[in-house]
């Protein structure tokens, strides 16, 4: 798109949207524009208001005040069915089609073309081999559209929508699960719709693609509006800083002081990954130390904390626990192994919020020993009022259900959990995510406490601050790969912020990763 096409009237404009959920406010009078055939970049971390922007702009959620106009006219859609008539459409990163039907039913569902009642099927695949061919994509549109790879189901779901008048296309996270090969023909697809005057609204976490596809980026951060940048003018560093809401001038916290040496390897992961997951990787986790992993949402540190667990089983590479080559497909493999994993989403995927805290606490090592070898009510209360003491869990009643404890103290029932199986490697993924001040205060504290007594720490944390202070290593992650290491002396919120912006490798050698 030209400098002229830019000053282009507004096609989708927002103005002062306000969102409240009870006393948690979403959106803070955001303002946003879309124009005519350009790729728009919306961009932030986790609960900056992206995703309330579109559901608000789609008709999912009614918005508290502010306005949306498409071609100059107010608009106020109460559905996605509204907003689609008004032509606004949605292709989600989870294609919202039906792969057991034939891509020519999936194009022309609910709209198919009749003869005195009766579905022209034969007229209905001409329409829709015509569509596609418009789009580049030459299929046979009568086999299912499950059969298909989910770039061509993307592309069939563009085509839906374009062909339902669609002026306005967002597009959320629609590259997620896309090889190179894929995102290159979805990218084809968004430049062909932009030349022909439709906007495009590109969410998604990867900024190579941001820089690669697009004309224009907006930044939300705690659901404001940080900024709008032409994306050929902004740098990748800057960008960084509007998205984290931090300059490299900043102070960071001081490091805690690193003259221990360097403790044996407990496992050595080497090429490890998934395809279409994450890439090949390397990795050596050492006893008494703490590596973190760091990087923007989205860069691939969950998917690499799940891959070290076995909850993703990885196609490629090979891992050694204490030197021995292990087998490592399935978390049943990783507990056996020692291996603990605290996930980010604890309510969700780590307590089971209707049993008591003694029930959290003994699951993992009931689920070590087995079935065969079942542990006491007396053990149980033994266990959970050693970790309860230890950990100071409150209130401190074994037998009170854990949905029922704080953020805080539910982390530390979790932590407890694996501490009982007496583990070498403990994961963990945002470990002081939602929790107050003193309860986070008491996680950094137990995390170097569990490194000075030997055990290997992964953590994840999006707080640079955190894992400068507690890190002896410091792997950085952009796009789905590792991309660097930061050695202990090299580690600082600025040298971390330069690897992730770096786009070949040139920043981060001059900050000292390796």
């Amino acid at each position: 798109m030209d400098q002229g096409e830019v000053l282009n009237p507004p096609l989708l404009q927002v103005r002062g949207l306000l969102k409240n959920f009870a006393a948690l406010r979403a959106l803070d009078h955001v303002d946003f524009t879309l124009r005519a055939g350009e790729i728009h970049a919306l961009l932030g971390e986790n609960g900056a208001g992206k995703s309330t922007l579109i559901k608000v702009i789609t008709g999912v959620l009614s918005r508290d005040a502010g306005t949306v106009s498409l071609d100059g006219t107010a608009i106020a859609p109460r559905s996605t069915r509204e907003a689609l008539d008004a032509g606004i459409a949605t292709v989600y990163q989870e294609v919202n089609l039906l792969p057991n039907l034939s891509v020519a039913q999936n194009l022309y569902l609910g709209r198919e073309p009749t003869a005195f009642g009766i579905v022209r099927d034969r007229e209905m695949r001409r329409r829709a081999k015509t569509l596609l061919g418009g789009f580049g994509l030459h299929v046979d549109v009568a086999a299912p559209l499950g059969s298909y790879s989910v770039a061509i189901q993307h592309i069939a779901a563009i085509a839906r929508a374009v062909d339902l008048s669609a002026r306005v296309l967002i597009l959320d996270e629609p590259t997620a699960s896309l090889d190179q090969h894929e995102v290159a023909m979805l990218f084809s697809t968004m430049r062909a719709l932009s030349a022909r005057g439709i906007g495009i609204i590109f969410v998604t976490h990867f900024l190579d693609q941001v820089y690669e596809v697009t004309d224009r980026i907006t930044v939300l951060r705690n659901g404001r509006l940080i900024g709008e940048r032409m994306t050929a003018s902004l740098p990748r560093m800057e960008l960084i800083q509007m998205m984290l809401g931090r300059a490299l001038s900043e102070e960071t916290e001081e490091r805690a002081a690193r003259d221990k040496a360097p403790g044996a390897a407990c496992a050595t992961f080497a090429g490890f990954g998934k395809t279409g997951y994450l890439a090949p990787f390397d990795l050596e986790l050492r006893h008494g130390e703490v590596t973190g992993l760091a990087g923007l949402l989205g860069s691939g540190r969950t998917e690499t904390a799940r891959l070290v667990f076995g909850a993703e089983r990885a196609d490629t590479g090979t891992v050694t626990s204490e030197g021995q080559p292990i087998r490592l497909h399935s978390p049943r493999d990783a507990v056996r192994q020692g291996f603990g994993y605290c996930p980010e989403e604890r309510k969700t995927d780590g307590i089971v919020a209707e049993l008591t805290v003694r029930e959290n606490i003994v699951l993992a090592l009931q689920a070590k020993l087995g079935i065969a070898r079942p542990l006491s009510r007396r053990e149980q209360d033994e266990i959970a009022a050693r970790f309860i003491k230890l950990l100071d869990i409150r209130p401190p009643d074994p037998e009170r259900p854990i949905g029922l404890l704080s953020g805080g103290n539910q982390q530390k029932a979790l932590l407890a959990r694996w501490l009982a199986i007496d583990p070498k490697l403990l994961v963990l993924d945002e470990p002081t995510r939602g929790i107050d001040v003193g309860a986070h205060a008491e996680i950094i504290r137990l995390i170097r406490e569990l490194c000075d007594k030997g055990l290997a720490l992964l953590v994840i944390s999006s707080e640079l601050d955190e894992i400068v202070a507690y890190s002896d290593r410091v792997v950085v992650l952009r796009d789905r790969a590792h991309v660097g290491t930061l050695g202990c002396d090299a580690i600082s919120v600025p040298s971390i912020l330069a690897a992730i912006a770096a786009d070949a490798g040139t920043e981060a050698a001059e900050q000292g990763v390796t």
